[in-house]
């Protein structure tokens, strides 16, 4: 893959995440950059169809809340540059900032992790299993005090049952 179209993947993926349109996220870019990106110019990135100045991948990072190293994430595989193709171990690895007292045992796979766990977290399922979860303590909490006692007062506030009026 092209670091461009791994790039363009991982702002079209932030961008959902933060459900922005084409239009939201070039106008938002512009802030930064003097004028806004067309919703075209956006979709071409998106696409791997353009190179960035350092300028417009500052810029993105902003708009979409996120770093520069996290445009940057490709899934797996290699990254094809111009004079050769890197490995996806290599690619990564040229993501991290390290001076002399950082250590490196492990840092690539807890990238890799945290990359896994992000993408877990953004699956449609697991939001509706959420969802479900909080509507279910929802109910939960609110079964209790409709229809059980009061723990202070010994009292029920169940409500009162309805009685036919006979005429």
């Amino acid at each position: 893959m092209q670091v461009e179209a791994a790039i363009g993947v991982q702002i079209a993926r932030l961008r959902e995440t933060r459900q922005m349109s084409l239009t939201q996220l070039g106008q938002a870019m512009g802030r930064y950059l003097g004028k806004p990106w067309s919703r075209q110019a956006v979709h071409q990135a998106e696409r791997g169809r353009r190179a960035f100045t350092a300028a417009e991948l500052a810029a993105i990072a902003l708009a979409l809340d996120t770093s520069i190293p996290a445009l940057f994430l490709a899934d797996s595989g290699q990254i094809d540059l111009p004079g050769q193709a890197v490995s996806a171990e290599d690619y990564r690895a040229i993501l991290l900032y390290a001076d002399d007292d950082t250590p490196l045992d492990g840092v690539e796979e807890l990238i890799v992790a945290l990359h896994d766990i992000a993408e877990v977290l953004h699956r449609p399922a697991l939001a509706r299993l959420a969802k479900i979860g909080g509507v279910a303590e929802e109910v939960a909490t609110a079964a209790p005090a409709a229809h059980g006692p009061d723990k202070a007062t010994g009292t029920s506030h169940k409500p009162a049952p309805r009685t036919a009026q006979r005429g």
